[in-house]
């Protein structure tokens, strides 16, 4: 089988896989020894048969934006409905199946069943639909004819979205000490999505996205008293069924994200030694790219032999020194060497096209990190924990070759007053590395005083407050609050420096057996400072950015009502993003705004017609509207052809009403 998938992808599945802890449970004890018949419960039942609960809503959307689909879950207009379920059977020799589905028919649901029995087997099966919606009212004067971008005297609208559909089966064997299992997900992606091609002149386009990704993953597990590992085998592989795009007067002026591949094998463990655990990871890999690649020359590069070899390694202890003391350390290795074939193209130099050429840079990543940690209970009413963590990178053919981040952190938690919570952390780091190498392989057409934001030296510091009390028993408020800051003092061209600072406030009440109120606000700051250059020597204009977001919300549950037969609640959400850029060179100015702001409200009356049926009628409403002055209409502009105007104004009402049986 040919297994295939994108480099980055591939990169987070592995950055994202979970670390393999032991299971120290009850359940799994070591009972042989133990005369079980002295100690069975002679008054329980296994609960066998149904239970949960199914249900059907029909109801009505109204909304002229099909932005509002990205709240409602579907794009439909006028009459809906909906089916949803969350039914569990259970036999009496202990065997089980589940269903549950949410919002089946609409286009953003899900299915999930699975069958089996607990410390046997089980057999998994889902299903998602996921569809996220951009605009309804996308122009433009370029339609596809075949891999073929042709200009129209008319433009016709099209819709900016996406959707994935994803299909995932998993089975799993249980039995003593072993443990096997087996999955295969697919996910197809399809729709639109808005992109850019040179004309020599930018042109905005409607992207055609049709690609699908298939996975597939098997393991083994073998675990002791106070042991486990695991060897696992990952393969992916990736097609994209998108076409690469030319003009019907220019060749090859996009290129498709090409097939490819990954494999990756796993060998995972974790032992217990008294008071101290154990665990370690080691990962090798493999990403292939094997397609034909365009240039602009007009061959193309047959059967490229692009490959990246990986090799990831994590190595984690934690021991309990003493009932009060705490420390423990880690090591993370990762290692992407890029094996992929280096051929000479024609380029595009900064001011024109000439004829020299170059080669493609095949850049290899190194990056080990190091974690010290200590935990100490001092009292009962105070708890502190320090640490110490430091990242080098080694970057081949970069401006910069090494960087390494150093970051002390310390946090200290207190109980000491009563009915409060208080944790306080606070954080520094220091970013330094190897000099700069500003040459025509790492950098031709950038400023000798350029430094990117992620190689350049900076100084970041970070304090964050978490404050929990109850002042009464029927009470809850959460205070949280941080800042942090960071500062590019070395830097003459780039990010100067930036500061992130917010506020979070959550209120819960039950102010009776029946009414509960809960109620939240939080506000948050991000600025940052950019220093540019018109004449490529130092610094002559300057850009400051102001980011602002507001989240405000209130809800209140009413039950009892009617003999306990109603139960009357209400949501409300306000959210509100804000965004100013001013631009200083020989005088001030705003770049123009970013503003947007979002009403939603949802009301529900549930009514319980007997013990097993129920009725429920929903009101939700959005007022959502944005506005992005950097967009601009067809007809605005002969420099460069956008999709149109893509902000968003409108109000969006839907009602439905569910029916749900209890098993």
């Amino acid at each position: 089988m040919n297994f295939k998938l994108n480099i980055i992808t591939a990169s987070l599945l592995l950055a994202s896989a979970p670390v393999l802890s032991a299971n120290f449970a009850v359940s799994q004890a070591n009972t042989t020894q133990v005369d079980q018949q002295n100690y069975q419960c002679k008054r329980c039942e296994v609960n066998s048969g149904y239970r949960g609960n199914v249900s059907v809503a029909a109801g009505y959307i109204e909304s002229d934006d099909v932005h509002a689909a990205n709240a409602f879950g579907t794009d439909q207009d006028g009459f809906v409905a909906t089916a949803n379920a969350d039914v569990q059977y259970q036999n009496s020799e202990g065997y089980q199946a589940k269903l549950k589905t949410h919002q089946l028919g609409y286009e953003n649901s899900f299915a999930q069943m699975s069958a089996g029995k607990p410390g046997l087997f089980t057999v998994d099966a889902d299903y998602q639909l996921i569809t996220t919606y951009q605009s309804g009212d996308a122009q433009s004067n370029l339609y596809y004819d075949q891999g073929t971008l042709v200009g129209s005297t008319q433009p016709y609208n099209f819709e900016l979205s996406q959707q994935r559909e994803k299909i995932a089966l998993q089975a799993e064997m249980q039995h003593d000490m072993y443990q096997g299992y087996v999955q295969f997900e697919t996910e197809d992606k399809s729709g639109y999505t808005s992109s850019s091609v040179m004309n020599p002149s930018p042109v905005n386009t409607g992207l055609v996205v049709d690609s699908t990704t298939d996975s597939f993953t098997a393991g083994a597990i073998l675990n002791g008293a106070n042991w486990l590992t695991e060897l696992s085998y990952f393969a992916s592989q990736y097609d994209n069924d998108s076409q690469d795009l030319s003009f019907t007067y220019l060749d090859d002026v996009y290129a498709a994200a090409p097939d490819n591949e990954a494999h990756q094998i796993s060998l995972s463990g974790q032992y217990q030694l008294d008071s101290t655990v154990m665990s370690g990871r080691f990962i090798v890999g493999r990403m292939i790219q094997d397609d034909d690649l365009i240039s602009m020359s007009g061959n193309p590069i047959q059967n490229w032999d692009g490959e990246v070899d990986t090799t990831d390694a994590t190595l984690k202890v934690s021991s309990m020194l003493s009932n009060r003391l705490r420390v423990g350390g880690s090591f993370d290795y990762s290692n992407r060497e890029n094996n992929s074939s280096v051929f000479e193209f024609q380029q595009y130099t900064f001011n024109d096209l000439n004829d020299t050429f170059k080669e493609n840079i095949a850049t290899d990543i190194e990056r080990a990190t190091y974690k010290l940690n200590a935990k100490y209970r001092i009292s009962q009413d105070y708890r502190l924990q320090a640490g110490y963590d430091r990242e080098e990178i080694d970057r081949s053919y970069s401006a910069r070759e090494e960087t390494h981040d150093d970051t002390l952190w310390g946090r200290l938690s207190i109980r000491a007053v009563d009915n409060f919570i208080i944790d306080i952390k606070a954080e520094h780091s220091n970013r330094d590395g190897s000099a700069y190498q500003t040459d025509e392989l790492t950098s031709s057409e950038e400023n000798a005083l350029m430094r990117k934001y992620y190689l350049a030296n900076r100084t970041r510091n970070n304090l964050e407050l978490n404050i929990n009390h109850t002042p009464l028993s029927w009470l809850g408020v959460d205070i949280s609050a941080h800042y942090a800051k960071d500062d590019y003092d070395d830097t003459v061209i780039g990010l100067t420096e930036s500061e992130d600072y917010g506020v979070n406030l959550n209120l819960n009440a039950t102010v009776s057996k029946h009414i509960n109120v809960y109620g939240f606000a939080s506000q948050q700051w991000i600025n940052s400072a950019q220093a540019g250059s018109q004449s490529n020597s130092a610094a002559d204009w300057y850009t400051d950015i102001e980011d602002e977001f507001i989240n405000i919300g209130t809800g209140i549950h009413y039950g009892g009502l009617l003999q306990n037969k109603l139960t009357l609640g209400a949501d409300y959400l306000f959210s509100n993003s804000n965004s100013d850029t001013y631009i200083t060179s020989t005088g001030t100015s705003p770049y123009g705004d970013y503003y947007s702001y979002n009403h939603s409200v949802n009301m529900y009356a549930n009514y319980n017609l007997s013990n097993e049926m129920a009725l429920k009628l929903t009101y939700r409403y959005e007022r959502y509207y944005d506005t992005d002055d950097a967009q601009m209409s067809l007809d605005e502009t002969t420099s460069f052809i956008t999709l149109g105007e893509l902000n968003h104004n409108y109000s969006a009402h839907q009602v439905m009403l569910n029916f749900s049986y209890l098993l």
